[in-house]
C-alpha cells in the first residue's frame, strides 16, 4: 500500500497508539503526526503540490480545532478534495452533525481498544476515498467500534 496519511490530534498516547496500529494494519504508509491544527495546515501547506490520500482529524485540539481546520481545507482549492476522517473521543450528536455538515467523509469514535483502533484504520483505509465528493450518507457517516 502505497499511500501518505496524516494524523492530527494533540494526545501523544493518542498518536503513538494510531501509530502503532497502522503499523500493525499496514505497511509502507507514510504517517505524518501533527501535535495540532496549526501544524498541520502548516505541514499540509509545505507539502503542496503533493497531496495526502487522507487526513485522520481529531475535534479538540489547541490553536486551531479539527472544525477550524476542516473548514479552512474545504475552502482551499488545492486541500479540498483530501478525504478527513474525524477520529474524536466525542459521540455528541452536534458534533457527529457539525462533522458531516463542514464535509468530512467519515467519523470515528476514539475506540476503546487496540484491536478495535486496527479494525477502524483497516477499514476507513479499505474504503474507496478517491474524493470528498464520495461523502457516504448521514447513515453511514458515523462508524462505529
Amino acid at each position: 500500500m502505497n499511500k501518505s496519511l496524516f494524523l492530527a490530534d494533540d494526545d501523544i498516547d493518542d498518536r503513538m497508539l494510531f501509530e502503532d496500529a497502522l503499523n500493525e494494519v499496514y505497511t509502507g504508509v507514510d504517517l505524518i503526526l501533527a501535535i495540532d491544527g496549526e501544524e498541520l495546515m502548516q505541514k499540509l501547506q509545505q507539502r503542496l503540490p503533493s497531496l495526502p490520500s487522507l487526513v485522520f482529524l481529531d475535534i479538540n485540539m489547541p490553536r486551531k480545532n479539527g472544525f477550524q481546520c476542516l473548514r479552512e481545507m474545504r475552502e482551499r482549492t488545492l486541500l479540498q478534495d483530501i478525504p478527513v476522517v474525524i477520529i474524536s473521543t466525542s459521540n455528541e450528536e452536534r458534533i457527529i452533525e457539525e462533522s458531516y455538515s463542514q464535509g468530512a467523509n467519515y467519523y470515528i469514535c476514539k475506540p476503546n481498544s487496540f484491536e478495535k483502533l486496527k479494525q477502524a484504520i483497516h477499514d476507513v483505509l479499505s474504503l474507496d476515498l478517491q474524493l470528498r465528493a464520495t461523502q457516504p450518507s448521514k447513515e453511514e457517516f458515523l462508524l462505529q467500534y
